[in-house]
């Protein structure tokens, strides 16, 4: 499995909305019967750039909801937008998941699927084309996008690590 390795947020001063992505009832058999329970997979975000996952367990839908976004409060990234869309192409993968997402022009919308479109409604990103390919399984998806979305770079960031001005970025 792929490790995403991205910077961490602090959630003090931050507004985080959250959505439930996906719930699935978990069936454990044993030998007095059937243990039910139920796993949660919610996004967190502020819709200004901040966005993050987690995944809940319990016994109880609300229970598992409420643990998946106080596990999503600790994985938080900040990506950089462009305009209410995102910078440039990028893909990922992350298990069997795949996704492509490019920024689309201003009054597009979020052309994705599912689990894809709950985390660029977190993020803010209101204009983007995506496309997931291989497993549709929402939790790698969800970590799929989320790994794409890390490897995002703006401009400015890509001059200061290239020690040159900013105007040599887009003039070569």
């Amino acid at each position: 499995m792929a490790k995403l390795d991205v910077k961490k947020v602090k959630t003090t001063d931050l507004e985080l909305k959250d959505r439930l992505v996906a719930v699935r009832r978990v069936t454990k058999v044993t030998k007095g019967g059937r243990h039910f329970s139920f796993a949660a997979i919610v996004v967190v975000g502020d819709e200004k750039g901040v966005v993050g996952y987690g995944l809940g367990k319990a016994n109880e839908v609300t229970t598992a909801i409420a643990k998946g976004v106080e596990d999503a409060k600790k994985n938080l990234i900040r990506v950089p937008l462009s305009k209410e869309t995102i910078p440039h192409e990028q893909a990922a993968k992350f298990g069997g998941a795949r996704v492509f997402m490019k920024p689309a022009a201003p009054g597009t919308g979020v052309k994705a699927g599912g689990a894809m479109r709950a985390v660029f409604e977190s993020v803010g990103i209101h204009d983007v084309l995506a496309k997931s390919k291989g497993s549709s399984n929402p939790h790698n998806l969800v970590k799929a996008t989320i790994a794409a979305l890390a490897q995002v770079r703006d401009a400015y960031t890509i001059a200061g690590l290239r020690g040159i001005q900013m105007n040599r970025v887009f003039n070569g």
